[in-house]
């Protein structure tokens, strides 16, 4: 997922940002249905229990298929554009993005209702999680942070300041024993942005700006940041078949951990192209997503990769593997890849 205020932070989200943010002011409408819709930007896709397939993207589209192939639009109650989508079972699902907005399907995609929709923040949602029917995170924009115990009826907003960095930490703790109004004001713009949010068995791992990568053993009321190994942002996160840490970022960056996170080791991908999405396959295949049609193939774990370049040279988002197919949402719709062996 994948899935995004820093995957377009020199790009297309920036285009996004900008067209959208005349509607963060606005009632949320229902999105209007296309027939080009597969064709238009999606900036993640899912795969539902091996069941089928939902994509989201802007002007608040989410398209549903059972084979990869053939999509139908879903009716949705916003045109906002969507960044993130996720599901505990069958049945149960959320999207979220601009405004901070949630939204919720109880049959599976075929219908979606607003749980929150917060123009005043101007700050987009770029992840989702949920560890059950009741219990997810959505985190964005500048520390966006939500937590839901009822799945979804209501959602809190935490601050998490040990994400922060030690000297904005000290920065502060001064400005609050000086002027406590100039300190919740900073606060809420201080945090790095929250690109990804992963659960990993008992362990919650969350990726973002400035090179950071932490770590929650109690889904997410308290973090442990990892020592910094890059200062650049960081949007995707995952544990590979084999077992190991791999994160991917910006100019190419992909770091990977045989031991937890100590140390970490930087592999060499042969591309400066922003890497936006982690693809693990049944098999040793594992796939890396980038801006400007990068297509990277790993097989010894994300150790070397392979540039395979899609000749438009459009940017590649979020990716799953359904019926033995790389299926991608990217700048211009669904691509469908055949690439898995």
């Amino acid at each position: 997922m994948k899935k995004l205020f820093g995957l377009f932070v020199f790009g297309l989200f920036v285009f996004e940002l900008l067209s959208f943010h005349c509607l963060a002011n606005e009632p949320a409408s229902n999105a209007i249905k296309s027939s080009l819709v597969t064709k238009s930007l999606l900036l993640d896709i899912t795969n539902v229990s091996e069941q089928f397939l939902v994509a989201v993207g802007e002007r608040g589209h989410i398209i549903r298929s059972v084979d990869g192939e053939n999509w139908q639009q879903m009716d949705v109650p916003s045109t906002i554009t969507l960044t993130s989508v996720t599901f505990v079972n069958e049945k149960l699902g959320w999207a979220v993005g601009h405004s901070a907005l949630i939204l919720h399907t109880k049959d599976g995609g075929n219908t979606w209702q607003q749980q929150q929709y917060l123009p005043q923040l101007e700050k987009p949602i770029l992840d989702i999680v949920f560890k059950n029917e009741k219990e997810g995170i959505a985190i964005g924009a500048y520390g966006l942070f939500f937590r839901t115990s009822d799945g979804g009826e209501s959602w809190k907003q935490e601050f998490h300041l040990s994400l922060l960095s030690q000297e904005d930490l000290e920065y502060l703790a001064e400005l609050k024993s000086e002027d406590e109004q100039a300190y919740l004001d900073e606060r809420g713009s201080i945090l790095p942005h929250f690109n990804r949010i992963f659960i990993d068995g008992r362990t919650m791992y969350l990726v973002g700006e400035v090179g950071l990568i932490a770590k929650s053993n109690d889904f997410g009321e308290s973090w442990q940041r990892f020592d910094d190994i890059y200062q650049g942002s960081f949007f995707d996160f995952a544990r590979t078949l084999r077992g190991n840490l791999l994160a991917v970022g910006l100019r190419g960056n992909a770091y990977r951990s045989v031991s937890n996170g100590t140390p970490w080791q930087k592999s060499t991908t042969s591309t400066t192209a922003l890497l936006n999405s982690i693809v693990l396959t049944a098999s040793e295949q594992l796939f890396i997503l980038g801006n400007n049609g990068v297509l990277l193939e790993s097989r010894d774990d994300g150790h070397t990769f392979t540039l395979r370049n899609q000749p438009d040279g459009k940017a590649l988002l979020s990716g799953v593997v359904f019926h033995n197919k790389l299926i991608v949402a990217s700048e211009v719709g669904i691509k469908v890849l055949q690439v898995i062996k």
